[in-house]
């Protein structure tokens, strides 16, 4: 199965998803919780950002959004870091879980108009496997690399916020493989789609490489909070 790539189609979504609170879409419902997002419209975060960004409302349960699955089996996983590093990495699933874990609580937003408030992720920080690979000063960018040759590109700087996982588990369980089992990325203040599902590598970068979403249209930085969700 290919990626959806009717960007058409995700637009029609999109002013959808603000005229009613259940929709249908990739097979699923959604149901939009009108008080939950109500409440964090009115919150704002320590950065001084609205707690919920413009045009998204609140679902209480992460939904997939599609893609091509790799294999959920954590053995045969081995996560390349490479680029501009001084020791390139093969770390497998073993030798990931061996470094510093932490779990965090972040909420999550996708271009479709949803937010996941209080999401909790469990992984290593994306900022931990930069140091121990040595990313060198002449990188800019940190390219995620999926299954079936998705990517997603994201700044060297947020990429290396310390709320950016490379995670395993959700919510105390192991990630589903809708949600990229073994390992995917979660980098929670942009659009969701540059949380690259079924990751297998992360190369750092001097020059910017568009991905898979951003050479069909979508905006190249993908900040909720400008509404940055097509270039």
């Amino acid at each position: 199965m290919a990626f959806p790539s009717d960007l058409t189609s995700r637009r029609v979504f999109v002013r959808q998803a603000a005229a009613g609170s259940v929709i249908a879409v990739l097979g699923g419902w959604y149901f939009f919780n009108d008080e939950l997002t109500r409440e964090a419209r009115a919150q704002t975060r320590a950065d001084g950002k609205t707690r919920l960004p413009p045009g998204q409302r609140v679902i209480q349960q992460l939904k997939p959004m599609g893609g091509v699955p790799g294999s959920p089996d954590p053995s045969q996983l081995s996560l390349r870091v490479s680029g501009e590093v001084n020791q390139p990495l093969a770390l497998s699933f073993k030798e990931l879980l061996a470094m510093p874990t932490v779990e965090l609580t972040v909420d999550v937003h996708c271009v479709t108009g949803w937010s996941m408030l209080d999401a909790r992720f469990k992984g290593v920080r994306l900022t931990d496997v930069a140091a121990r690979a040595g990313v060198k000063g002449s990188a800019r960018h940190a390219i995620f690399e999926a299954a079936a040759g998705y990517t997603a590109n994201v700044l060297r700087h947020e990429a290396l916020a310390p709320n950016v996982l490379l995670a395993f588990e959700h919510n105390g369980q192991p990630l589903g493989r809708a949600h990229g089992a073994p390992l995917r990325a979660i980098v929670p203040d942009l659009y969701f789609w540059k949380s690259a599902k079924w990751v297998n590598g992360v190369k750092f970068t001097t020059r910017d490489e568009p991905g898979y979403w951003e050479q069909r249209g979508y905006h190249n930085h993908a900040d909720p909070w400008r509404e940055e969700r097509y270039g």
